[in-house]
């Protein structure tokens, strides 16, 4: 079992910058260029610096930000890295990147933004989706990633009919996306059950969330859940991917949708310790919730040496 951190460090000295649309749109373009240069380069040499730091605290998996590349897909700013001053070092920090990650076997992942929605019935919302995650399918190329998470989208009256209009956009997608894409399921709309079959018979992996199936329960258990998604993963020869994480205020009070700062022991599933799997620990404490959840399994007899 690996344990994966996403995106961001909470104590570690690895940061990673951003910019808006509006400030870029106030400068020249040689300029916007300039300044964009300055923030890949800087996001590509910090998460070199991510996958280093996840090494030295035996973290084994690691969830790429979306905008490691800002605003690379927006229609008015948008660029390419050939575009940019340092777009040949950047380059080459992917490689490097990517040597890396095989190196010290760290599985890497992106997990796009709410608004990348394929169902959508509206067209632009499906082209702004596939450009980005065409952007995520490059990015992926470069530095070795292989999966690229998705949630299906909104039910929009008629669960069928979307994921219909998912499965249609698919032959859009490049190689690059198709091959890394994934499903899983949420808090909201969509439970595993809702989408099992549709990823069995699309070849397409299922990330089970097991937080989101809590709190949208569909009659299967934990156990039969994550034993089916493993089918899913493992029809494609891949390891199963998964995700933990704990309700900020428990189980009885309020809303169980906002994520704790740590995972609770209690809400890792008896029935994952001795699998073979990738679980992220989406926690608001990041790599200091990695590393407490994996003491704290290490100190069970039946659980696995992180």
């Amino acid at each position: 079992m690996r344990f994966g951190l996403c995106c961001l460090f909470k104590k570690e000295p690895v940061s990673f910058r951003t910019t808006t649309a509006k400030r870029l749109l106030s400068l020249q373009r040689d300029r916007q260029l300039q300044n964009l240069s300055e923030i890949c380069f800087h996001n590509a040499s910090n998460l070199y610096l991510a996958l280093e730091a996840v090494h030295r605290l035996n973290i084994g998996a690691f969830r790429i930000m979306s905008p490691l590349f800002p605003r690379m897909t927006h229609p008015d700013v948008g660029y390419r890295l050939e575009d940019l001053p340092d777009g040949k070092k950047i380059r080459q920090i992917m490689h490097e990147i990517r040597i890396l990650a095989r190196q010290y076997d760290i599985r890497l992942s992106f997990h796009p933004d709410q608004f990348v929605v394929l169902s959508s019935p509206h067209s632009q919302v499906v082209e702004n989706s596939i450009r980005e995650l065409e952007y995520q399918g490059m990015l992926a190329e470069a530095v070795g990633a292989d999966v690229i998470n998705i949630h299906a989208g909104g039910v929009y009256g008629d669960k069928f009919q979307a994921l219909q209009r998912l499965n249609d956009v698919l032959p859009d997608l490049s190689v690059a996306v198709r091959k890394r894409l994934t499903l899983e399921n949420d808090d909201v709309s969509y439970t595993p059950r809702d989408l099992l079959s549709f990823c069995e018979r699309l070849s397409i992996p299922l990330v089970y969330d097991v937080h989101h199936h809590r709190c949208l329960p569909d009659g299967l258990s934990v156990d039969q859940a994550t034993t089916l998604a493993g089918k899913s993963w493992r029809a494609v020869g891949r390891e199963q991917y998964c995700h933990i994480s704990s309700p900020r205020n428990g189980w009885q009070s309020g809303d169980p949708k906002p994520h704790a700062d740590y995972i609770d022991p209690a809400d890792f599933p008896a029935c994952w310790l001795g699998r073979e799997m990738t679980v992220d620990v989406e926690a608001k404490a990041k790599e200091l919730a990695v590393i407490w959840l994996m003491a704290e399994l290490k100190g069970r007899p039946d659980a696995p040496v992180p």
